[in-house]
């Protein structure tokens, strides 16, 4: 139903909104034509979109995405905020410990193993800001808060990257004031959501507020039940997650609730009690492909399914002290180190066979990941 679903609304882009006087390739039917741009690999976007005016409109139209995705020609992608690597500096040395580590966005390719460094973001030429977010949104990267490397000042700022032109553009500031350590999560569609963290005064926020970023706006959404600092976001069913963290009078001691927005009826559902099975803290909760969810604690993966969550495969010793997980089709990427500041590993979990694959990483790769999320091309 879903696929047939999809191929009435292909059809009706290519009858309507898609259709154009000229011919997109000439001599070829305009479907015909089609059936060749969908093809044309991600890397080669930017060229597509520079050709002329009609090729422009397509490739830029939500459609094109969705007529990829049906034909099964899209590719996920993970985009990190990663590390540089410092050859001059020894793991575990003073001078590595004390480093103030300089990050930058990667893209890693976990079907054909290629690893690669997107351009520097405007006006961050030493460094991605410390902590930011990153959420994928249609053939979009957008890149929010964090902390300038260089001042440790707050930083409000929104980038977006587009793999249609290749090009980071400014969005528009996080409204509201100082925020930092705020849940963060996508719909893969159009819109960003952000909730909880803590302002310049290390309170925690009850606050939240979504990112069109198609119209470059932001909503106000109505508050969380509680302050929630260091905490978590996941998007599934439909509705925004926001999962553990801390209140400004128990700082650092981590709890169990969560919340959820439901984007159907644009409230808050009743607070979740005991959502996590220990309360600590949830950086590596992510949501899988498989409905289920997915933490690393103890040394392990684990899952949640209905309401319990269990343990469901050791991690690999190599990857012990785990930094990030990303979903990619029916596969995890974890990435982690054996013990705290060395390099950094990256395996592969199938979540069918529960087996690990140990992922190559190109030289310069291996360094610490803050952030990361999975972007569909």
């Amino acid at each position: 139903m879903a696929r047939s679903f999809a191929t009435a609304v292909l059809g009706s882009w290519m009858q309507g909104e898609g259709a154009f006087a000229m011919e997109l390739i000439p001599g070829l039917p305009n479907d015909v034509a089609m059936e060749c741009l969908i093809r044309v690999p991600y890397q080669h976007f930017p060229a597509v979109d520079s050709v002329c005016h009609s090729w422009n409109d397509k490739i830029n139209m939500p459609g094109f995405r969705l007529h990829r995705k049906v034909a099964g020609l899209s590719r996920r992608v993970i985009l990190m905020a990663q590390a540089r690597n410092n050859p001059n500096l020894k793991p575990g040395s003073v001078k590595s410990l004390a480093a103030t580590p300089v990050y930058r966005v990667t893209l890693c390719e976990p079907e054909t193993g290629r690893w690669r460094e997107l351009p520097p973001v405007p006006g961050y030429l030493d460094g991605l800001p410390l902590f930011c977010q990153l959420t994928g949104v249609g053939f979009d990267l957008v890149l929010m808060g964090g902390l300038d490397p260089v001042t440790w000042e707050v930083s409000n700022q929104v980038f977006v990257y587009s793999f249609v032109s290749a090009t980071w553009r400014r969005g528009a500031d996080i409204p509201g004031g100082s925020r930092t350590f705020f849940a963060c999560a996508s719909d893969s569609d159009r819109t960003v959501f952000v909730a909880g963290g803590h302002d310049s005064e290390k309170n925690a926020l009850r606050s939240a507020m979504a990112y069109d970023v198609a119209s470059d706006k932001w909503a106000q959404l109505p508050d969380m039940a509680s302050e929630r600092d260091e905490c978590k976001g996941v998007f599934r069913r439909g509705k925004f997650h926001v999962i553990g963290g801390y209140r400004t009078d128990t700082q650092g001691r981590f709890e169990r609730t969560a919340e959820a927005f439901d984007l159907a009826t644009w409230q808050w559902d009743p607070l979740q009690e005991n959502f996590l099975e220990r309360a600590t803290c949830p950086g590596t909760c992510l949501d899988g492909d498989d409905d289920r969810m997915f933490v690393c604690r103890d040394g392990n993966v684990m899952a949640l399914d209905s309401s319990t969550w269990q343990a469901i495969v050791e991690l690999p010793a190599e990857i012990k002290c785990t930094t990030n997980m990303t979903v990619w089709k029916e596969k995890v990427l974890v990435i982690g180190s054996p013990r705290y500041n060395e390099p950094h590993g990256a395996y592969l979990l199938d979540l069918k066979s529960y087996t690990w694959t140990k992922l190559e990483q190109s030289e310069g790769f291996s360094g610490h990941v803050q952030a990361s999320c999975c972007l569909e091309i």
